[in-house]
């Protein structure tokens, strides 16, 4: 079973934040975040959208977000 269970992408997004993301733009429902030492990344979900345990394990590849984060 995956560490990862699913998420709406709301809490997904506050996780970011909290761990030292932050929105650089927004257009619509996609968010460019920012973070130093890292590339930026696109996060392009809803807020009330689900996100599944794939999606959020290759979100966290990206951006350094464990399981404990949420």
């Amino acid at each position: 079973m995956s560490a990862w269970g699913s998420r709406k992408a709301r809490l997904v997004l506050q996780a970011l934040l909290k761990i030292g993301w932050t929105v650089k733009r927004q257009s619509g429902s996609h968010r460019t975040l920012s973070r130093s030492s890292h590339p930026d990344y696109v996060f392009a979900f809803h807020d009330g959208e689900e996100i599944g345990p794939h999606m959020l394990s290759r979100i966290a590849r990206k951006t350094g977000l464990t399981p404990g984060d949420l």
